[in-house]
């Protein structure tokens, strides 16, 4: 069973522009139209964001709760004690040590050892801030034949690299039928 990378967040004011464009309805409408599309033939990677795990975790138990086993979240120890509480929920999460005290080394690692999985065919970008930029980068030079979809419309970083890098564009850009374009761009993915 392949695997797809799945990285999301909500962006927040004062990290950058990235708000600006952010609908976090639509982010959270397209994190869980994705998970609902791939789930039951695929494995779902990614990273512990706070905004995303608990979205997650409500769709899986929507669908029964079984579908937690088809998961793997990573997490970094630096962030011991502040791990959103449904982690606990998760039967296959992965923690990656902290790198001494330093939030951007330990977040780096973690980075590396998801995105590096040999099992990854595809990745998904939604939302985001420049982390979801940082992660494409790093994602293309693992897997640079690997299937790669911003989803545009919830804004943020991924709508930029849906135009900037020359994904999608004019309506392309506001489609907001997410099961149709998770089904356009995913349903040929197999094992790696």
């Amino acid at each position: 069973m392949s695997a797809i990378f799945l990285s999301a967040s909500v962006p927040i004011n004062g990290r950058g522009t990235y708000h600006e464009t952010a609908n976090p309805f639509l982010i959270q409408c397209a994190v869980r139209d994705f998970a609902i599309s791939v789930i039951r033939d695929h494995t779902i990677i990614w990273g512990g964001h706070p905004a995303i795990t608990p979205m997650l975790w409500n769709i899986c138990e929507d669908l029964g709760g079984e579908c937690a086993g088809k998961v793997v979240l990573y997490q970094s120890k630096i962030f011991a004690g502040i791990f959103p509480d449904e982690n606990e929920f998760f039967p296959n999460i992965v923690y990656i040590d902290a790198v001494g005290e330093d939030q951007d080394q330990s977040v780096h690692a973690l980075r590396e050892q998801m995105i590096s999985r040999q099992d990854l065919a595809a990745a998904v970008f939604i939302g985001g801030m420049e982390g979801i930029e940082i992660e494409h980068d790093m994602f293309k030079s693992y897997h640079p034949t690997a299937t790669v979809l911003p989803v545009a419309s919830p804004g943020g970083a991924s709508l930029n690299l849906a135009r900037d890098h020359g994904y999608f564009s004019g309506e392309q850009l506001t489609d907001i039928d997410f099961p149709r374009l998770y089904h356009t761009h995913l349903s040929n993915i197999h094992g790696v």
